[in-house]
Protein backbone atom coordinates (compact mmCIF):
# COMPACT_ATOMS: atom_id res chain seq x y z
CA UNK A 1 0.00 0.00 0.00
CA UNK A 2 2.58 2.44 0.76
CA UNK A 3 6.22 2.87 -0.59
CA UNK A 4 9.26 3.14 2.29
CA UNK A 5 8.79 5.78 4.88
CA UNK A 6 5.12 7.06 3.42
CA UNK A 7 2.93 5.43 6.34
CA UNK A 8 5.44 7.47 8.53
CA UNK A 9 4.62 11.01 6.80
CA UNK A 10 0.41 10.00 6.75
CA UNK A 11 0.78 9.27 10.27
CA UNK A 12 2.56 12.58 11.31
CA UNK A 13 -0.08 14.33 9.18
CA UNK A 14 -3.10 13.33 10.55
CA UNK A 15 -1.44 14.12 13.84
CA UNK A 16 -0.36 17.65 12.75
CA UNK A 17 -3.87 17.74 12.34
CA UNK A 18 -5.05 16.98 15.97
CA UNK A 19 -3.39 14.45 18.57
CA UNK A 20 -4.28 11.22 18.92
CA UNK A 21 -3.90 7.69 19.96
CA UNK A 22 -3.01 4.57 17.65
CA UNK A 23 -6.37 3.24 17.95
CA UNK A 24 -7.78 6.47 16.21
CA UNK A 25 -4.92 6.73 13.71
CA UNK A 26 -5.80 3.40 12.32
CA UNK A 27 -9.53 3.93 12.11
CA UNK A 28 -8.81 7.35 10.37
CA UNK A 29 -6.34 5.73 8.00
CA UNK A 30 -9.11 3.30 7.34
CA UNK A 31 -11.19 6.13 6.65
CA UNK A 32 -9.07 8.15 3.86
CA UNK A 33 -8.50 5.02 1.98
CA UNK A 34 -12.31 4.34 2.27
CA UNK A 35 -11.89 1.36 3.78
CA UNK A 36 -9.77 -0.35 1.42
CA UNK A 37 -6.90 -0.38 3.32
CA UNK A 38 -6.91 -0.89 7.04
CA UNK A 39 -3.17 -0.77 9.09
CA UNK A 40 -2.91 -3.35 11.82
CA UNK A 41 -1.78 -2.09 15.12
CA UNK A 42 1.87 -4.45 14.25
CA UNK A 43 1.95 -1.80 11.58
CA UNK A 44 1.03 1.24 13.45
CA UNK A 45 2.81 1.14 16.69
CA UNK A 46 5.92 0.38 15.83
CA UNK A 47 5.44 3.56 12.86
CA UNK A 48 4.24 5.55 15.51
CA UNK A 49 7.64 4.35 18.15
CA UNK A 50 10.26 5.90 15.04
CA UNK A 51 8.10 8.77 14.71
CA UNK A 52 8.84 9.43 18.86
CA UNK A 53 12.46 8.23 18.83
CA UNK A 54 13.00 10.86 15.58
CA UNK A 55 11.53 13.65 17.88
CA UNK A 56 8.79 14.08 15.51
CA UNK A 57 5.88 13.11 18.11
CA UNK A 58 5.54 13.36 22.04
CA UNK A 59 3.22 10.61 23.50
CA UNK A 60 0.31 12.74 26.27
CA UNK A 61 -1.28 10.11 28.74
CA UNK A 62 -4.79 10.06 27.90
CA UNK A 63 -7.69 8.32 29.22
CA UNK A 64 -7.69 4.81 30.28
CA UNK A 65 -4.20 4.58 30.37
CA UNK A 66 -3.38 5.29 26.14
CA UNK A 67 -0.88 7.57 24.68
CA UNK A 68 -1.35 9.96 22.63
CA UNK A 69 1.14 11.31 20.09
CA UNK A 70 1.47 15.12 19.42
CA UNK A 71 3.55 16.63 16.52
CA UNK A 72 6.57 18.53 17.96
CA UNK A 73 8.04 21.80 16.11
CA UNK A 74 10.27 18.96 14.70
CA UNK A 75 7.99 16.56 13.15
CA UNK A 76 6.47 20.19 11.74
CA UNK A 77 9.71 21.16 10.24
CA UNK A 78 9.81 16.90 8.81
CA UNK A 79 6.49 17.59 7.58
CA UNK A 80 7.29 20.94 5.73
CA UNK A 81 10.33 19.62 4.41
CA UNK A 82 8.04 16.80 2.64
CA UNK A 83 5.29 19.04 1.73
CA UNK A 84 5.25 17.57 -1.91
CA UNK A 85 5.33 13.65 -0.82
CA UNK A 86 2.47 14.40 1.64
CA UNK A 87 0.33 15.96 -0.85
CA UNK A 88 0.95 13.47 -3.00
CA UNK A 89 -0.12 10.68 -0.93
CA UNK A 90 -2.93 12.50 0.50
CA UNK A 91 -4.02 12.93 -3.51
CA UNK A 92 -3.96 8.62 -3.94
CA UNK A 93 -5.74 8.52 -0.41
CA UNK A 94 -8.86 10.31 -1.55
CA UNK A 95 -9.47 8.14 -4.72
CA UNK A 96 -9.76 5.10 -3.44
CA UNK A 97 -12.40 3.22 -5.05
CA UNK A 98 -15.83 3.29 -3.41
CA UNK A 99 -15.35 -0.16 -1.44
CA UNK A 100 -12.09 -1.88 -0.24
CA UNK A 101 -14.27 -5.56 -0.93
CA UNK A 102 -16.78 -6.04 -4.26
CA UNK A 103 -19.79 -5.22 -3.89
CA UNK A 104 -19.47 -3.53 -0.47
CA UNK A 105 -19.99 0.00 0.47
CA UNK A 106 -16.67 1.45 1.98
CA UNK A 107 -18.89 2.54 5.44
CA UNK A 108 -19.59 -1.14 5.42
CA UNK A 109 -16.32 -1.82 5.29
CA UNK A 110 -14.99 0.54 7.82
CA UNK A 111 -17.66 -0.75 10.51
CA UNK A 112 -16.58 -4.21 9.85
CA UNK A 113 -13.03 -3.57 10.06
CA UNK A 114 -14.11 -1.52 13.24
CA UNK A 115 -15.62 -4.32 15.13
CA UNK A 116 -13.24 -7.30 14.38
CA UNK A 117 -10.23 -4.56 15.72
CA UNK A 118 -12.37 -3.69 18.30
CA UNK A 119 -13.12 -7.40 19.52
CA UNK A 120 -9.01 -8.68 18.84
CA UNK A 121 -8.14 -5.79 20.92
CA UNK A 122 -10.79 -6.34 24.10
CA UNK A 123 -10.02 -9.81 23.77
CA UNK A 124 -6.35 -9.62 24.02
CA UNK A 125 -7.14 -8.16 27.20
CA UNK A 126 -7.79 -11.17 29.24
CA UNK A 127 -10.12 -12.52 31.12
CA UNK A 128 -13.84 -10.56 30.83
CA UNK A 129 -16.64 -10.36 33.48
CA UNK A 130 -20.13 -12.19 33.52
CA UNK A 131 -21.74 -9.00 33.14
CA UNK A 132 -19.14 -7.70 29.82
CA UNK A 133 -19.54 -11.06 28.02
CA UNK A 134 -23.32 -10.72 28.25
CA UNK A 135 -23.08 -7.04 27.32
CA UNK A 136 -20.87 -7.77 24.54
CA UNK A 137 -22.99 -10.49 23.08
CA UNK A 138 -26.26 -8.44 23.30
CA UNK A 139 -24.93 -5.92 21.21
CA UNK A 140 -23.48 -8.16 18.52
CA UNK A 141 -26.81 -9.79 18.71
CA UNK A 142 -28.84 -6.49 18.01
CA UNK A 143 -25.98 -5.61 15.13
CA UNK A 144 -26.97 -9.02 13.65
CA UNK A 145 -30.60 -8.41 13.50
CA UNK A 146 -30.29 -4.82 12.34
CA UNK A 147 -28.26 -6.18 9.41
CA UNK A 148 -30.66 -8.81 8.53
CA UNK A 149 -33.72 -6.11 8.51
CA UNK A 150 -31.59 -4.09 6.23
Amino acid sequence: MFDYGELRLLLLAIIADAPSHGYELIKTVEDRFGGSYSPSPGVIYPTLAWLDDMGYTVIEPAEGGRKRYRITPEGEAFLAANRAAIDELMARAGHRGPGGREGVPAPVVRAMENLKLAMRLRLRRGEMSEEASEAIATALDLAAKTVEKS
